[in-house]
């Protein structure tokens, strides 16, 4: 592979780093490492953690997906977010307390994960709640396209505010088909127009506020491509980059979920994936399967800079700012 940045994010086995971990994280396919609550004990441990994988290559990206609600990774020491639905509340009958309510969940949000050298998590949720999918539920702001909209951009300030981009999912929404794509293949009978003018309404305001990367969701929109989102050229390059002119970076979801599995081989779902306009590709739980993943992609041009320099956390904002303090206190009201 050439010099650059490589395209996979994978994860690593437990709270330090095993000799294993270490060897894949330094094979230049690797861009990345994702941490989930496994890889997690208490805050010296987790900066133990990182520093390791920092000492290993500093260049690699640090992610996790802590949207709070049922989606937060780290605990213990950590503000408990509440779920983003309860934002959403809030909004029907006070739009800007509740506007301020996601900016605040943000700082907390990029402060707290800012004193860990954690570049960026996986977050805002941008699904409409339609009722019907478990796996998305009250992680979703709303079920109202303005709602979700208004709340994501206010999200995405407050994680700029801190120095943190911003990655909105699941495009072009999870939140309709009620299979889970981590077990099931999911699937969205409706027409195009329906999604566009519903599930992809908010990606047009969050983009505008600065949103850096987007996640595809593993889910097949039957009358649109018979393949799922994350594998689709269509909803990639003619939907998402030509007609929302989203110019920032593509993440595949994990190609280890069984919504991905439509594609093969795990080396195949990267190749189908990065060909369908993704620009990074995630595998995680799967030490083997990663290897593997990591040798396939000897071949792939590296990231573009300016794509993979977008995610970098960007400066120190952390438990000392008044900003966070002030952030704090609104979240503990929505606990």
């Amino acid at each position: 592979m050439s010099p650059g940045h490589g395209p996979a994010i994978i994860d690593v086995e437990g709270t330090a780093l095993a000799s294993a971990d270490r060897a894949r994280l330094r094979h230049p396919a690797t861009g990345g490492v994702i941490l989930f609550s496994r890889n997690y004990r208490e805050p010296g441990q987790l900066r133990q953690l990182v520093s390791e994988i920092r000492a290993v290559r500093r260049e690699l990206l640090l992610c996790v997906d802590h949207e709070g609600g049922r989606v937060q990774r780290f605990r213990a020491g950590f503000t408990s977010l509440p779920a983003m639905r309860r934002v959403g509340a809030l909004w029907d009958h006070d739009r800007e307390a509740a506007r301020a309510a996601a900016r605040a969940a943000a700082i907390v949000i990029a402060a707290e994960l800012s004193e860990y050298d954690v570049d960026f998590s996986f977050a805002p949720v941008l699904d409409l709640d339609y009722g019907t999918s478990t796996v998305i539920g009250d992680r979703a702001f709303h079920g109202d396209p303005l709602a979700v909209g208004e709340l994501a951009a206010s999200f995405i300030a407050g994680l700029g505010d801190c120095g943190m981009a911003a990655v909105g999912k699941h495009f072009p929404g999870h939140g309709y088909a009620a299979a889970d794509s981590h077990v099931e293949v999911p699937r969205d009978d409706r027409a195009l127009d329906e999604i566009l003018a519903r599930d992809v309404a908010p990606y047009r305001p969050a983009i505008a506020a600065g949103l850096a990367a987007v996640m595809p969701a593993h889910v097949v929109y039957t009358r649109v491509d018979a393949l799922p989102a994350g594998y689709s050229s269509f909803w990639l390059q003619e939907v998402l980059r030509r007609r929302l002119g989203f110019d920032g970076l593509i993440f595949s979801d994990d190609l280890s979920m069984k919504g991905a599995a439509t594609a093969g081989s795990i080396a195949e779902r990267a190749r189908m994936a990065l060909d369908a306009g993704c620009d990074m590709v995630l595998l995680c739980n799967d030490p083997a399967g990663q290897e593997a993943l990591l040798e396939s992609l000897g071949g792939v041009a590296p990231l573009a800079e300016r794509r993979f320099a977008r995610m970098r956390r960007r400066g120190s904002r952390g438990f000392a700012e008044p900003a966070y303090r002030q952030a704090s206190a609104i979240v503990s009201r929505l606990a």
